[in-house]
């Protein structure tokens, strides 16, 4: 299942080091973004992912590193998968749904 808010490793582009910190870059629908290992395939909300403030000033802290932030971005589009993408559902018919209810 595809996570809204959290990271996994198949969205992971590189590793970055920044100011003598360790940084993961990795991309979704929104563009790309800096966490750390840590967030990485857990089951929880990675800060890094969806808070809008820090993703602001991402290409220009990318451009610091050497890194275009546009020739990434293009290159690893294939990574970004969106939710529900993929995933088949079973259409329910609310009729038959009501009759499973009824019975005991």
């Amino acid at each position: 299942m595809i996570s809204r808010f959290g990271s996994t490793s198949d969205m992971v582009i590189r590793q970055v080091e920044e100011n003598g910190a360790t940084y993961v870059l990795a991309i979704d629908e929104k563009g790309l973004y800096l966490t750390t290992d840590w967030y990485l395939d857990r089951n929880m909300a990675d800060p890094h992912r969806y808070v809008t403030a820090g993703r602001a000033d991402m290409p220009a802290r990318l451009a610091a590193l050497q890194l275009d932030y546009a020739a990434l971005a293009a290159a690893h589009q294939h990574r970004v998968k969106k939710v529900g993408e993929g995933e088949a559902r079973k259409k329910v018919n609310p009729l038959k749904a009501s009759k499973r209810s009824m019975k005991g």
